[in-house]
């Protein structure tokens, strides 16, 4: 298959060459992004895109000096919401209703239930709730990416609070979890580049129950 293909020439870059990746193929990684399944539908998330070199000079600097922040294309920082208000849960099925044009009594009922539910619960339960989400399209992001070619650093490793205040994400209802470098594998300074991919055998990872 293609995907398996793709996703087998990915891998966790380590050093990127600077090369513009097209906007179509941003746009590309985000749309699919954008499509991934979220719980309740809610997309609880927000995609920031940053190209500015001075931004992503000082994500570096919080980021444990990887240069992959600084020399890609595109960094994308996906950023959950702090927690479920009535106001963000109203806002995401009032939208469906319009789109579909019409209001379902079980689709209402259901809001009803989450609106009951979710925003009397804990912040961090909520937050740590969407993170979960935007980890699901983070993960789809990535292999829009192969599809399209393009390399990409998945990282957990940088300063989450300081990153949220550089980018003013608390002051948005939103909290930094997961970023994402976009760019071209620089193949003469990568030393995982060619390197063989490591997996779990499907005996290791897959237990079947018939």
């Amino acid at each position: 298959m293609v995907l398996l293909e793709k996703l087998n020439w990915r891998y966790a870059t380590k050093a990127m060459n600077g090369t513009k990746v097209a906007q179509n193929k941003i746009d590309t990684i985000i749309e699919a992004a954008s499509m991934a399944p979220t719980s309740s539908g809610l997309q609880p998330f927000e995609i920031m895109v940053i190209t500015n070199q001075e931004l992503k000079e000082k994500i570096r600097a919080i980021g444990w000096d990887q240069s992959v922040i600084t020399d890609c294309s595109h960094l994308l920082v996906f950023a959950a919401w702090d927690t479920y208000t009535p106001e963000r849960i109203n806002k995401m099925f009032d939208l469906t209703n319009t789109i579909r044009g019409f209001k379902n009594e079980g689709w209402e009922n259901y809001r009803q239930m989450l609106l009951s539910s979710y925003p009397q619960r804990d912040a961090e339960v909520n937050f740590n709730h969407a993170a979960r989400q935007a980890y699901i399209a983070f993960s789809q992001a990535i292999a829009a990416a192969a599809f399209e070619e393009v390399d990409s650093t998945p990282m957990e490793g940088f300063d989450a609070d300081a990153l949220d205040e550089i980018l003013n994400l608390r002051e948005k209802g939103l909290r930094s979890c997961v970023i994402l470098p976009l760019g071209y594998r620089d193949t003469e300074n990568d030393w995982l580049v060619n390197l063989t991919k490591v997996r779990k055998s499907k005996e290791d990872l897959v237990t079947v129950f018939e």
